[in-house]
């Protein structure tokens, strides 16, 4: 007689471990085909978003719930409310992205989610879900630095950009020049030592009375003023190393206000606001140029929310294209924050075998390596 042993806890781990080997290798050769289709989740700062792409490239949706309404009211982004309306949208979200894509989970072959860094009630609310997604449906989970999803966003619409690279990152909470040697390795050369320069535009912005976001109420301004107006600071222009520093460029404009605002003067906003630019610019395209260089790269890339100033874009491209070196510049759309960008970077992790454990948790700080 055959005795038939009852499965033990035990035995159901291993047979659920199996199957999480077999996804992931399924997952991996599935990316190396081309033919990955993975479902992004982005919930870094205050935007959610959700994306199935096909191959690391075809784009089958990018759907975006932004708070930016919600935020307006205090000058700049509020932690708690950005965590509970993430909450709140991520369901519909994800649904939308899925509907379409006309893709159910039974035709996704990994679940993509960024990791960090940005803020962490945020990031945890889609770190959560997506982790939940993974168990419930058996596919693989992979883990996406964010700034590493600003870089690859200019891949998605530039298929002739190649690497190595140097990447310029500029958005609300990060200013950060990377050499990158090859898809999926990044080096940082350097990054702010305090605002980052979205943050200096929107706090400039709030300054001078101009809304939130500050960033495109400036730069339309900048456009009617004359840069030279104001001979604000140029922070470690001339510094041997490729670290920024925005606070003492922000403390100029405030003091500039002040000392002007005592002497009975009224204030040319555009003239100051095109001269704040100009400066903030200065040092972004110095440092810029003289990464790309020194590391012999023929292609730049510019990624995150400020990637969409026209002055920017402009000057960094006159400023490259004089030393030989073309610029990538994604389209508006892929500035700001995104998951299309997510799943692009996870398509990269796939190629490399990189997947998210569940006991994984959401970093404010997480490094990009």
């Amino acid at each position: 007689m055959t005795h038939i042993r009852p499965m033990l806890p035990g035995d159901l781990g291993g047979v659920l471990e199996i199957g999480a080997d077999v996804a992931r290798l399924n997952a991996i050769a599935a990316a190396a085909d081309g033919t990955d289709v993975i479902l992004a989740i982005e919930t870094s700062c205050d935007e959610t978003a959700a994306s199935v792409m096909r191959g690391g490239r075809e784009m089958l949706s990018n759907v975006v719930a932004t708070q930016v309404d919600f935020h307006a009211r205090f000058g700049g982004v509020v932690p708690e409310i950005a965590s509970r309306k993430h909450t709140e949208a991520i369901v519909g979200v994800v649904d939308e992205a899925l509907s379409q894509a006309d893709v159910g989970f039974g035709g996704l072959d990994a679940i993509a989610v960024t990791q960090g860094p940005g803020l962490i009630g945020a990031l945890v609310v889609g770190v959560a879900y997506a982790k939940g997604l993974s168990l419930a449906t058996g596919l693989p989970l992979v883990g996406v630095n964010h700034l590493e999803g600003h870089i690859l966003a200019s891949r998605l619409s530039d298929p002739e950009l190649a690497t190595p690279l140097i990447a310029l990152v500029v958005s609300g909470g990060h200013t950060s020049l990377v050499h990158v040697p090859g898809w999926g390795e990044y080096h940082t050369l350097g990054s702010t030592l305090d605002d980052a320069a979205g943050e200096a535009f929107d706090k400039v912005a709030k300054l001078l009375g101009l809304g939130y976001p500050g960033g495109p109420a400036i730069s339309r301004l900048a456009e009617q003023g004359d840069s030279a107006a104001i001979p604000f600071p140029r922070a470690m222009l001339h510094s041997r190393d490729y670290d920024f520093s925005l606070s003492g460029l922000k403390t100029a404009v405030l003091t500039y206000v002040r000392r002007e605002q005592a002497a009975g003067r009224e204030i040319d906003v555009p003239d100051l606001a095109a001269s704040f630019q100009a400066a903030l610019i200065d040092v972004q395209v110095a440092k810029a140029v003289r990464a790309a260089e020194e590391y012999g790269v023929r292609d730049f890339c510019l990624g995150g929310g400020v990637a969409a100033n026209t002055a920017l874009r402009e000057a960094l491209r006159a400023a490259l294209c004089a030393h030989g070196v073309r610029l990538s510049v994604p389209p508006l759309a892929l500035c700001t924050d995104n998951a299309a960008m997510i799943a692009a970077a996870a398509h990269v992790r796939l190629l490399r075998g990189e997947f998210l454990g569940l006991e994984a948790e959401a970093s404010a700080s997480l490094p990009l390596r």
